[in-house]
């Protein structure tokens, strides 16, 4: 069992660099940037080429029926476009509990890839074939394998790495999301692809990462944890234990025989007993509390994923040059996402949340002051900008990717896909939410819009306060534990001095599910 001073300490830094091998590390570039890439690039690829987009979609109508498009029936094509990938990943994460257990965490990944492909192929076509239809439907393709990304490279990452890099490697999730987006920024400019003759290879790149994922990822191991829990192969967990780390792995291959038993008595998870199961109740409310606060923030709004051209000109910026505007907080996105990707084993989970709601939070309140007296005070509009960048610097520091490592640790093994269902289902709900609703409550609230962002971020942080532990450097048994007195279940007190066994009182089964 890791002492609590242990990990705040200087020299915690020696196992983190010992546990580090060339087969982890390539491991986790082939999943992450083959699967996360997928799901970033796609949020963005349509936000700064919409105008030759829905030139293409009046075109293609003029052609067939010999008269253009009217403004609503555009307007409502374009809403399908964007809108069907928020629901595409709904759907996908609905479905990726039941293909993560029968097929495993890196099985999911491959048969996400091979989906990928199709719609990447048929939005290259459309061009070709005067199809529109074809990329209003390959948006809810790309939508699905985002969504079953979203859940189940986390998974496959939070269960190969060892509990000093867990962080760290969790946050590679958001790191490949950032890449995808930032790239898709880049090629949309309409000096490289965002143009009228680029378009179609534009929307198609995003099969170019996943044919490498097909490739590469079969070399790599499973989830050691997988392979061992739900599985019952130890000889294998042995040989992928060997390859992911350094040393000897007999104690962590104990400890993960320790979270086995405590799932064995439990029985089948499913996500009507993790609903009902009282001693999950704070975990399951921190997951959809984490999931919820990162989107209804305000980053699908304030950022680049559907309205931020809109937000850049309310600040003042011309409209030619909101692209250029749009690539440059890309930069500040992905240079922050790589610093907490460095800083989350080092200063925790709880500060940099807490750090990154409060930025956010103050960046919108002086937001709306700018977007108030920005007419009275035309410089003010710079100023603006610089809310905006502030904004996704503390957005990128902890909220984006710091609840992808969270949601891992706070469930054991058999309950994780449950849990990252619901996972899944806030997340898309919130994210299509915004997209729906923002429009309206901007037009309707105008500055003041910001404010409900800001009142938001507060709330969130201040239930990751009172509510959500510091995880960094702790088994899953041990976040069990922490979660089991919150949750009101009694654990024997010889119990919680045992390093890292996970067995409950037999009179309370449900405990043995408590993190």
């Amino acid at each position: 069992m890791v002492e609590d001073g242990r990990t705040g300490t200087p020299g915690a830094t020696l196992p983190r660099e010992g546990q580090l091998t060339l087969t982890l590390v390539l491991a986790t570039l082939s999943s992450s940037l083959g699967s996360g890439f997928q799901y970033g690039y796609n949020i963005a690829v349509v936000n700064t080429p919409h105008q030759v987009l829905k030139s293409f979609y009046n075109q293609t109508y003029f052609e067939r029926y010999g008269v253009p498009l009217d403004g609503n029936t555009l307007l409502l094509l374009w809403s399908c476009t964007v809108s069907m990938f928020p629901l595409g990943g709904l759907l996908g994460s609905l479905g990726v509990g039941l293909l993560v257990d029968r097929c495993g965490r890196k099985g999911a990944l491959l048969i996400n890839s091979i989906l990928a492909i199709i719609p990447a192929i048929l939005m290259g076509v459309s061009g070709v074939a005067r199809a529109f239809e074809l990329i209003i439907v390959s948006r809810v393709l790309v939508g699905v394998c985002a969504g079953m990304a979203f859940n189940a490279l986390p998974m496959y990452l939070g269960e190969l790495a060892p509990k000093e890099l867990r962080g760290a490697l969790g946050s590679m999730v958001e790191v490949s999301v950032i890449f995808g987006i930032f790239l898709a920024q880049i090629l949309s400019l309409r000096a490289i692809l965002g143009n009228a003759t680029g378009w179609p290879v534009l929307l198609a790149v995003t099969g170019v990462p996943a044919i490498l994922e097909l490739l590469s990822l079969p070399f790599f191991p499973e989830s050691p944890r997988y392979t061992l829990i739900q599985k019952g192969d130890e000889e294998a967990t042995r040989r992928a234990l060997r390859r992911l780390r350094r040393g000897d792995v007999e104690a962590e291959l104990q400890e993960m025989h320790a979270e086995e038993q405590a799932e064995r008595a439990v029985g089948p998870a499913s996500l009507r007993r993790l609903v009902a199961q009282r001693p999950l109740r704070w975990q399951l409310v921190s997951v959809v509390v984490l999931m919820a606060g990162q989107q209804l923030s305000g980053i699908s709004a304030v950022r680049i994923n559907y309205y931020a051209d809109t937000i850049y000109i309310s600040a003042g910026v011309d409209a030619t040059q909101s692209q250029y505007v749009t690539v440059g907080a890309g930069v500040v996105n992905i240079v922050m996402t790589v610093m907490s990707a460095f800083a989350v084993e080092r200063m925790g989970r709880r500060l940099l949340l807490l750090s990154g709601y409060g930025i956010c939070g103050c960046a919108c309140l002086v937001l709306t002051l700018v977007l108030l007296f920005q007419n009275t005070v035309p410089e003010l509009s710079y100023l603006g900008i610089v809310c905006v960048l502030v904004y996704i610097a503390g957005h990128s520091l902890g909220p984006s990717p710091v609840p992808s490592v969270v949601r891992t640790e706070l469930f054991l093994q058999s309950w994780r896909p449950a849990a990252f269902t619901v996972d899944g289902l806030v997340h898309w709900l919130t994210n299509f939410i915004v997209g729906l609703v923002f429009p309206s409550i901007q037009a309707s609230l105008g500055p003041y819009s910001f404010i409900i962002f800001a009142g938001l971020c507060a709330l969130t942080a201040a239930y990751i306060f009172v509510i959500i532990p510091e995880t960094k450097g702790r088994t899953f048994l041990e976040i069990n534990r922490i979660f089991a007195k919150r949750n009101g279940v009694v654990i024997p007190e010889e119990e919680e001095e045992e390093a890292g066994v996970g067995h409950h009182l037999p009179a309370l089964p449900p405990s043995q599910t408590a993190l």
